[in-house]
């Protein structure tokens, strides 16, 4: 079960819009997930994909369309050695060194029918700084 902020599904059936099922926002949010880890160019942009930290919200704004939002943990690798000193006075280890984590919003759009992922965009710092958008092939 994926950690909730917020609880249940936010649609309120106006228009005759689907109702969505937590266990339908979970596979959403894995293809979305998946996506994010197959792509290069979200990898060196953003950096690996290593945790969904929480579900912000789900719901069907379209017939045929699913849309989620929740925060992630991407991590980049440094490309050096990190400079921890060895005990009694035997050098430096061998150990990389970590660039920290940053916690982004993804926002994305699954197609009901078809489970492709539509769009995907990954808010960095709050939203408060830039956007990575995923490039997907129709």
């Amino acid at each position: 079960m994926l950690p909730q902020r917020g609880g249940k599904n936010n649609n309120n059936n106006k228009n005759n819009k689907k109702d969505i099922t937590e266990k339908e926002a979970q596979i959403a949010i894995q293809k979305v997930v998946n996506a994010l880890k197959k792509d290069n160019t979200a990898v060196a942009e953003l950096g690996n994909l290593t945790k969904v930290q929480n579900v912000l919200g789900y719901g069907c704004p379209s017939p045929n369309k699913l849309a989620v939002r929740f925060n992630a943990s991407f991590t980049k690798t440094g490309k050096g050695l990190s400079s921890i000193p060895l005990p009694f006075g035997l050098g430096q280890s061998n150990v990389s060194e970590g660039r920290g984590t940053m916690v982004g919003q993804v926002k994305a759009s699954v197609d009901n029918q078809t489970g492709k992922v539509l769009e995907c965009s990954v808010f960095r710092d709050l939203g408060y700084g830039r956007a990575f958008n995923l490039k997907l092939s129709k």
